[in-house]
């Protein structure tokens, strides 16, 4: 394992440790809006990452759901998403992450999704497989849309819901289940190790996808992102295990 990867395992396990600390506690709510929820926990998470990351690398730049953190010049930038479905968390649904990616020289280089319910956590290093606790992983080989499990995700405006809502009838008559799980990281590492076959929302952010994307392309997956409103570091997202053809709900 890099240094890099090294240190940003262990920035996710730290956060995740606050996170399953606090978990089914009394939350404090920064922001409440229609169709999600800012917690005060998801800057404290972001924080603790950050003061992990730049005490080691104070020259690199944070780049995260919570703010920007660190030299933003630095040609070597960590995509931070502190809590990765904090919907769920808010509500004590145990499926959320948090979600650590580097990009170097606008090139994503390594990743760490980890899950503090499940204690998993999903890698990927500059060279090499992508692995879950230790272990290479790799994305199903389903090919058929009859017989695989797409998630879809509903994004936050009255525009894409709709068009999500479009896009979800046309994947529910061709596969044999869709799920709607609220963690845009956490599909993209199910997809990675064989446990979903494809992930679909119209739109998300940069830092849900980041590391999960590399994880998924490493191995050999399909990840492929739709321009949106022209919003920075915001597409809408196809994504696949890579055998499975998504071209009907391009």
């Amino acid at each position: 394992m890099s240094p890099e990867l090294s240190l940003a395992t262990h920035a996710a396990r730290e956060a995740g440790a606050l996170l399953r600390t606090r978990f089914e506690t009394s939350l404090d709510v920064n922001e409440l809006s229609a169709h999600d929820i800012k917690l005060a926990l998801d800057v404290e998470s972001q924080q603790r990452i950050e003061s992990i990351l730049l005490d080691t690398f104070p020259d690199h730049a944070i780049y995260g759901e919570e703010g920007l953190a660190g030299d933003q010049s630095s040609d070597t930038q960590w995509i931070v998403d502190p809590i990765d479905g904090t919907v769920n968390y808010f509500y004590g649904i145990p499926h959320f992450c948090v979600s650590i990616a580097m990009r170097r020289a606008g090139k994503l280089s390594i990743g760490a999704i980890y899950d503090p319910m499940m204690d998993e956590m999903f890698a990927v290093d500059f060279e090499g497989p992508a692995t879950r606790n230790g272990q290479a992983i790799r994305p199903s080989s389903r090919a058929t849309l009859g017989e695989s499990i797409v998630t879809i995700g509903f994004s936050k405006s009255k525009e894409a819901i709709d068009a999500g809502l479009a896009r979800y009838r046309e994947v529910a008559y061709h596969v044999r289940k869709t799920r709607m799980m609220g963690s845009a990281a956490l599909a993209l590492a199910y997809i990675a190790c064989g446990r979903l076959d494809a992930y679909i929302e119209e739109s998300i952010s940069l830092w849900d996808i980041a590391a999960g994307q590399l994880m998924l392309e490493r191995g050999g997956g399909i990840v492929t992102l739709l321009p949106t409103d022209g919003t920075r570091d915001k597409w809408g997202i196809l994504s696949s295990n890579g055998t499975l053809d998504l071209s009907l709900f391009a």
